[in-house]
Parts: C-alpha cells; structure tokens; sequence
C-alpha cells in the first residue's frame, strides 16, 4: 500500500506502525495489535494521520537539543478538567509516528534520537552524558568495563530494584572495592558525595556502601544536604527553586564538612519536610524551641544531595567525588514500577510531562557539569567505571 493510501487508513496505518515500532523497542512485540492500537488511539491526529506533516530531522535534531524546547513543555496541561500530554510531546510522537511508516525517518535515525516508553506511549529524546570533553577528562576509555547485562531490560515495561541490582552486580562490586582503596590512599577522615539522576540506584548504592565499609572496620555517617535548606517561603519568595548554594545555609554546610573533616562532633540545622521550614533562621541562629541534629564524627561521611560538588564553597572539602549514572530509558522503567506502582507517587500524565521536560535541563545544568569536576563516573547501562588519570593511577598503584 502507498505511503498516501497508508496516511488515509487508520487501520492500515497502526498495522504497519505496529510492525516498524517493534524494530525501535522490542517490547512492542510483546503487545497484540489490539492492544497497540487502544494505546495509538490515545495519540490520533484531530485531522487524521494525513494532517501530520513530519519536519526535516536535521530540524528536529536542533529542536530536541537546545534547553529553550524542554522549558517550554507544560508539566499540568489540563483538558476537562484533567491533566494530559503536553501538546508539543504529542505533535513530537505523531511526526515519528507518521515519518516511520512512510519511510521519511528511518529507524536508525529514530533510534539514534530517541527511546519509545511503552507504558508512557510516546517518546523521549535520548540525553547524552558523555560528552567528548568528558571523555578526555576521564582518560579517554572506562578503567573497568564489564558485561552490558542492562541491555536485556530493553523491552521491559518496567524494572524494579532487585533485577537491576543483579545486572550490575559486577560494575557495582568493582566500584565500592575501588573505593575502599581510594579511602586507603587518601586517609580518613573522608567526606564522599554521589550524585545522580533520580532513579540511577544512587540511594540504594550508597547504603550498600554503608554495609560494605562497616563490614571492613570503618564508621560511617551521613549528612543529608536537604537539611541544609532555608524556609521554603524565603525561597520561593526569592524565586529559588533548586538546591543551589543560594537555597541553602551555606556558611553552616561549610562549617559542618569543615569541622567532622577534623573528627569533631556537629550540630545542623534541622528541616522541617511538612512546614517547609529550618531549624535556623536567614543569619544562622537556631530559631527558638527548635532543635538541631547532631552528628558524631566516623571515618566516612556520606553527603546526600544532588549537587554537592557544584558548590565552589564546599566542593573543595569533598575528598571523593561520584556520578552514578544509569541512562535515561532504564531509569524511567524504574520509576514506573518505585514512583507510580508502589509509592503512587504521580498522576500518570503529569508524571510524563515531567520526565520529558526534566532530563535535558538536568543534564545540562547539574549532571555534565558534575562529571566535569568528580573523581569517578559509574555508568551502570554502559557496565563501565569510569575515573580521572589521577584517580586510575592511584587505584593502579594500590
């Protein structure tokens, strides 16, 4: 059938999509045409597949990559009262849609681009991490490459936490003995901060830490930098919504890492997660009837938080410095199974619209930029741990 007699057969036309989009994610598949086709309604064109005139992908391609495109996606877009996809991801999805089954995209383009979520039904631009000056910052090629065993998650609907520590038993044990015998060689006390995208396995990673050095004789503690945060109406009062050094209290973090650095014994401010509110006041004073935290010093301390070595202040005071890092389509199954099956944390719609709109700007402004400054990049999806010449050297030399 013709490309134009496809574009006017909405049966015809979702019976050769079916059979192309199993070429861009397996999982497809997996689906009955039927099924397929209750999801592809979900997405039909007012006017018809006809109307949908897919632009030039050189075009697309400079859409998908400048920060002005994910800034502009609405996260609660409502019809009838009730949240939906941002229009510009549904136009997005139609123009794939249509260019694959008239053979105006192929599917290696596409695949390059882009990943297709199942259970989201639509797609998403694929983020790159690992940038030419990244790579050549962290010696050009992985310290450790194993096995990519998270390729067979591909087409899956969702993941949760017990498979995908599995897939990564091997890259994971590789990492914490490598910091064992960075902490041999740096001394202790040590202050160690992991960041990463949510749902990289950074929170379960670190805990494991926590077993792992203990089991070896060392204490361990944690610092939560979210404690750190100044009254919420301060901040949104001041148009600061992220946890950058403007959200914080930032001479106390300072003097926090400062002083457990030397063994001794601090005091933090507390934050209050239902008011919204901190212990201490704008000057750092403890506020009247309030309490702080107490921490006792330990060999390691774990800082958590998405953006500690972005904070010049305190960046210095970090003695070794992790991105974890898991690719975007594995995370978002992830999430799928922890934030919408088991905490019901999202309205399905909403929970879309965000996802899409967040990985490029969180890439750009937080993620990059921290693999520019650490000490180590653990790359789950890649199976590969990646580290600075300095760090390798030391890690060699042990």
């Amino acid at each position: 059938m013709s490309a134009p007699a496809l574009l006017n057969d909405p049966l015809a036309f979702s019976e050769r999509l079916y059979v192309v989009m199993a070429d861009i994610n397996p999982g497809v598949a997996d689906m009955e045409l039927y099924e397929f086709r209750y999801a592809l309604d979900n997405l039909y064109p007012e006017g018809g597949w006809a109307s949908v005139t897919p632009e030039p992908m050189a075009a697309i391609e400079e859409r998908v990559n400048t920060a002005a495109f994910y800034e502009s996606i609405q996260i609660k877009p409502r019809v009838d009262d009730r949240i939906v996809l941002d229009p510009t991801i549904v136009r997005l999805a139609q123009m794939l849609f249509v260019g694959l089954v008239t053979g105006e995209y192929p599917v290696p383009w596409v695949r390059t681009h882009f990943y297709f979520d199942i259970r989201g039904f639509y797609f998403l631009h694929r983020t790159t991490y690992f940038t030419e000056r990244i790579v050549a910052r962290l010696g050009g090629a992985p310290l450790r490459q194993s096995p990519k065993r998270q390729a067979a998650f591909e087409g899956r609907q969702d993941l949760g936490y017990k498979e995908f520590r599995e897939a990564n038993a091997e890259v994971d044990a590789f990492f914490m003995e490598s910091v064992w015998r960075l902490i041999a060689a740096k001394g202790t006390p040590i202050v160690l901060a992991i960041a990463g995208p949510t749902a990289a396995g950074k929170t379960e990673i670190v805990a494991r830490l926590h077993a792992f050095l203990e089991e070896r004789g060392r204490g361990t503690t944690s610092i939560e930098m979210d404690n750190f945060l100044t009254d919420r109406e301060y901040r949104e009062a001041k148009g600061i919504y992220t946890l950058g050094k403007q959200a914080i209290h930032l001479g106390l973090l300072r003097r926090a890492l400062e002083d457990i650095t030397r063994g001794k014994r601090i005091a933090i401010p507390r934050y209050d997660f239902v008011f919204a509110t901190s212990s201490h006041d704008l000057d750092g004073n403890l506020k009247p009837g309030c309490a702080p935290l107490e921490i006792e010093p330990a060999d390691i301390v774990f800082i958590e938080g998405n953006f500690p070595f972005l904070i010049e202040e305190v960046a210095h005071l970090i003695g070794i410095k992790v991105v974890y890092l898991t690719d975007d389509p594995i995370r978002l199954k992830r999430k799928w199974k922890r934030d919408i099956d088991y905490r019901k944390k999202y309205e399905p719609s909403y929970f879309r619209n965000r996802f899409f709109k967040e990985q490029f700007l969180m890439a750009e402004k937080c993620y990059r930029p921290q693999m520019e400054l650490c000490d180590m990049v653990v790359d789950t999806t890649g199976a590969a741990v990646w580290a600075t010449p300095e760090v390798a050297a030391i890690l060699r030399g042990l």
